[in-house]
């Protein structure tokens, strides 16, 4: 009896041991990240929710931000490590000033996510009805107007593209009447769409130039990722099991709907549609070219950054 009480103490004192050792081996990461509801921006929260990172010692303080460009900001100035999100021509910018920003893995690849629409009752069917109206995107230089720019081109006519801000913002100024035709990205003007009180018309995905461009990046600040890029491996294989858990658990499916605050049909028809797995995957950036060519375009960088260049601004964390 006092050999098994004895062995009996000793396993429990290792499994406390362990249970300390992986306590103190959680390593905090500051995370930056846009609104929500975006299907990008669900998954730290919710893998941070469901143990994923924490099982990698990863633990994250999570600060929301109000969009790409705060969030980027974030990441340059050192009060984030890494910024989900953030628009790759911004990136590219900010690094050819010499910002201490670097890309660690994609969130968005072409432009699913986007979408145009008209209220219910407006004439406008098609883009290709929209002659000399005004369209919204959000802001110069994003992502939103140059799908809009490349839709014009599709549609080959000419309409007044105008800076409307955020979805919520641009949907009052579409149902207002103020703008002909609106933008969004899920969840936000879904619920009307399914309501029928409005119509959506285009599409990012329309856009064939756009299909396989990486929009939208995972960033890290420079000197975290050269300090700690163990660290910065772990929280990428947490995100990346946390996105495979949102495309196969039922569970999964709930908990993002809780999390965008929307009902569990409309975070299926977001999941599903407009954020296709493939589109997710951290580990696909591609289009390069042509979004460098955007970059210069809207002035984010004057020339083409060169490979050498790439090769430091890319830097996908790699498990040894």
């Amino acid at each position: 009896m006092l050999k098994h009480n004895l062995i009996g103490g000793l396993v429990a004192l290792a499994v406390s041991a362990i249970g300390t050792a992986e306590a103190m081996a959680q390593e905090k990461l500051t995370v930056a990240i846009g609104q929500r509801g975006v299907f990008e921006n669900s998954i730290s929260e919710l893998g941070q929710q469901a143990g994923f990172f924490k099982k990698h010692g990863v633990e994250l303080q999570i600060i929301y931000t109000q969009g790409g460009g705060e969030t980027q900001q974030a990441v340059i100035s050192g009060s984030a490590d890494i910024g989900v999100g953030v628009g790759t021509l911004g990136v590219m910018g900010a690094f050819s000033k010499h910002a201490p920003i670097r890309i660690i893995g994609a969130t968005m690849t072409g432009a699913a996510d986007l979408f145009w629409y008209v209220k219910a009752e407006s004439p406008i069917k098609t883009l290709k009805d929209a002659e000399g109206k005004s369209v919204a995107y959000s802001t110069r230089g994003s992502s939103t107007q140059a799908v809009l720019l490349g839709l014009q081109q599709e549609a080959g006519v000419k309409f007044s593209p105008v800076a409307t801000g955020s979805p919520p913002s641009t949907f009052t100024q579409t149902m207002s009447g103020q703008i002909d035709v609106g933008w969004s990205a899920p969840p936000v003007a879904l619920d009307a769409a399914k309501a029928g009180k409005i119509r959506i018309i285009a599409r990012g995905s329309d856009v064939k130039r756009f299909r396989d461009q990486t929009v939208r990046v995972l960033v890290a600040n420079a000197g975290a990722l050269e300090k700690r890029p163990d660290a910065m491996v772990r929280y990428m294989q947490g995100y990346k099991e946390t996105l495979d858990w949102l495309f196969s658990d039922p569970a999964a499916l709930s908990a993002y709907a809780a999390w965008a605050g929307v009902p569990e049909e409309i975070a299926k028809t977001i999941r599903d549609e407009f954020a296709v797995k493939e589109d997710v995957n951290p580990e696909r950036i591609s289009g390069l070219d042509a979004v460098m060519a955007d970059a210069i375009e809207f002035k984010f960088i004057s020339t083409a950054l060169s490979a050498d260049q790439l090769e430091t601004l890319i830097q996908l964390p790699k498990a040894n």
